[in-house]
């Protein structure tokens, strides 16, 4: 029960940052105590990052098979649910303005290389990238394409494309059930081997065309090398990290795409098989504690499945039934 873990570990997380996201990390000690909330709020709601997440879990499940990925039909069905979204009147939870503008672009009828926020590097690019990367039985190549244009949609800039690349394969990996010592070395190791990879066959030929940059491999490259970056300055924090301090300062506030990735592992990190705990953490951060929240959670559940969290959870978190719904279309495939 991996892929339905992930799914509702996302919903969990996010639901556990919702209340503390526009906090103080001291704020929130105060209110929580250090090891931040323990609980979902009374209600269970969620933000844009569990709502973005099913749209594009309900995108995927709409292709043939369900994992049978054209880049075409994908696009369209990814928009469609975009557009949906955002004329929802549930769309009232803060939503981020590079999302809105974007999409705000696509309904106005512009071609989704024109309608990208091209400069935002935003983490809204791999908040929602989860259900990719619990694809059952699709190369690896087809999660890349497929993470990046998901992201691209909305935020252009190469660095949300790749770290959007780096939360699927992570998550991947662990529901594939490596290791969580061996996940920041493998993730390194893929910012290597992919640093001149540019994925034209989901990205087309205009997206890299930006300045500065000569080529798709130029452009594409520049991400490779931020997230390459946090993830070393992670692999340090991961050794020894204070408990007592807001896991924001070892690897930023989350508010882009690879410090939102950075900061998520280092809460599953420093409590991996400690699901309500690293939650916790996570929601304790003085940045988007939602966004890495949602984050530590779908890593949590994708190595540990539904049945690590707390029995009473799924029935009172926001969206439950899309949630399992997904969940299991993917667990069936992984079986």
């Amino acid at each position: 029960m991996t892929a339905t873990g992930s799914m509702f570990g996302l919903a969990f997380g996010d639901c556990m940052g919702k209340p503390t996201e526009f906090q103080r990390f001291e704020e929130i000690v105060r209110l929580y105590g250090p090891q931040g909330p323990s609980d979902l709020p009374a209600g269970g709601l969620v933000t844009d990052d569990t709502q973005m997440a099913l749209a594009v879990a309900d995108a995927l499940l709409e292709q043939p098979g369900g994992a049978d990925l054209a880049v075409e039909p994908f696009t369209a069905s990814l928009i469609e649910h975009f557009l949906a979204w955002a004329k929802s009147p549930d769309n009232n939870r803060a939503p981020g303005m590079t999302c809105l503008r974007a999409i705000g672009n696509l309904g106005n009828g512009l071609p989704w290389p024109q309608a990208t926020q091209r400069g935002s590097k935003g983490c809204g690019a791999n908040m929602r990238v989860t259900p990719i990367g619990l694809l059952p039985d699709v190369p690896e190549t087809t999660i890349a394409g497929a993470a990046q244009l998901q992201a691209a949609l909305t935020h252009g800039h190469a660095t949300g494309l790749a770290a959007s690349d780096l939360t699927a394969c992570a998550t991947r990996w662990l529901a594939q059930g490596m290791a969580p010592s061996d996940l920041v070395p493998a993730l390194r190791e893929r910012c290597q081997e992919q640093r001149r990879i540019y994925h034209g066959d989901w990205l087309g030929d205009e997206l890299w065309r930006v300045p500065m940059r000569n080529s798709p491999e130029d452009f594409i490259e520049a991400g490779w090398v931020e997230c390459g970056m946090i993830l070393g300055v992670l692999a340090k924090a991961a050794q020894n990290p204070d408990p007592a301090l807001d896991p924001c300062d070892y690897t930023g506030e989350g508010w882009i795409a690879e410090e939102a990735l950075a900061t998520a592992l280092l809460c599953f990190l420093m409590y991996s098989d400690e699901p309500v705990r690293a939650l916790g953490r996570a929601a304790a951060t003085g940045g988007d504690s939602d966004s890495i929240a949602a984050l530590a959670g779908a890593f949590l559940g994708a190595r540990h499945g539904i049945e690590a969290f707390p029995a009473a959870w799924p029935e009172r978190i926001e969206y439950r039934e899309r949630l399992a719904r997904s969940g299991a279309a993917w667990d069936v495939g992984r079986a």
